[in-house]
């Protein structure tokens, strides 16, 4: 049954019945971004993993990139939920995550290269292994897929840039930039810098000192708990078929895959938000798909997660490829 939540925000109080999920950087101004921790002016603070904070049927189209695989299985079904409750009737969801079948069916073509003695295969292989697991397993920010970029050379470097696009190109130079010369470590405002923080960090040692005592083994737990509860692990991977099988569950029909530039969005190609002016793909290990909110309901099909593994037929129950 529809209903309006307590605090929820209207049609009219937002910047437009385009809603941004998770956004990050990645916003524009036509659009109504929201992010648990905003980066960018006029995005909306929210915790994703709550009730989103608008009224029902309230936008035409909903869109997250790189979000659904930082929740759980469980919880990303209660978000697509979310997402289809704040949707209009024929509205459309577009959800982006990382291609776990392109991960997969590129990793067993390395794994047969590699076997075979192909040097430069081998490379990929290794950076392969890191996309499938890195992620998930990592307990330290970066996790080795950060020590493999900020290695001095980087073996297959063409295809680790294709692979991780531009956004991870624009991290690979801001991590290079950050290696600063000597001289410029020890200017005066560094100098100041340096003196602030170590203030900040002989405090922050302290009380580290204490937790650690009083915790002893169980502190390192502690640190990889907390790492891990942050936010920055992926959860869970979905290719075109488990994907389709959410979103159905969640209540959308006629799940289908599409190109990072493709779309039944009005104007999508104009805002930018999965391809760059010049036509490069922002993540192309991504999987995008888009599904719509069906004209005559209200509400999910069906409440529990199990769904994700019904066999309903029909087309709302066909994921088109």
């Amino acid at each position: 049954m529809p209903y309006e939540r307590e605090g929820a925000l209207s049609a009219t109080s937002t910047t437009m019945k385009y809603l941004n999920l998770g956004c990050g950087a990645r916003v524009h101004p036509a659009w109504t971004n929201v992010d648990i921790a905003p980066q960018a002016e006029g995005v909306i603070a929210c915790n994703l993993r709550a009730s989103l904070p608008f009224a029902d049927a309230t936008f035409g189209v909903v869109y997250h990139s790189h979000l659904l695989e930082h929740f759980s299985h469980q919880e990303a079904g209660a978000f697509l939920r979310e997402c289809f409750r704040v949707l209009e009737p024929g509205g459309i969801v577009r959800v982006v995550v990382p291609d776990l079948e392109q991960i997969a069916r590129l990793y067993l073509e390395a794994l047969e290269r590699a076997v075979q003695g192909d040097g430069e295969w081998r490379a990929h292989y290794d950076w392969l292994m890191l996309e499938l697991y890195d992620q998930t397993v990592r307990e330290c920010s970066g996790g080795d897929m950060r020590q493999y970029l900020e290695a001095a050379k980087v073996p297959n470097e063409t295809f680790v840039l294709q692979r991780i696009g531009v956004e991870g190109q624009r991290l690979l130079a801001a991590m290079r930039a950050a290696k600063v010369s000597p001289a410029l470590q020890d200017s005066p405002p560094s100098r100041v810098r340096k003196l602030w923080m170590g203030a900040r960090r002989r405090t922050g040692t302290l009380r580290q000192s204490l937790l650690r005592f009083l915790l002893r083994e169980d502190w390192e737990a502690l640190q990889i708990g907390r790492f891990r509860l942050s936010g920055e692990i992926h959860r869970w991977m979905y290719d075109r078929y488990s994907l389709g099988q959410m979103l159905i569950a969640a209540g959308f029909a006629s799940p289908r895959r599409v190109e990072a530039a493709e779309s039944k969005i009005a104007d999508w190609a104009s805002y930018r938000l999965d391809v760059e002016p010049d036509g490069s793909v922002y993540k192309p290990d991504s999987l995008f798909m888009e599904a719509t909110k069906p004209l005559n309901r209200s509400e999910p099909i069906q409440p529990a997660a199990s769904a994700v593994h019904s066999s309903r037929q029909g087309t709302e129950g066909t994921v088109v490829t």
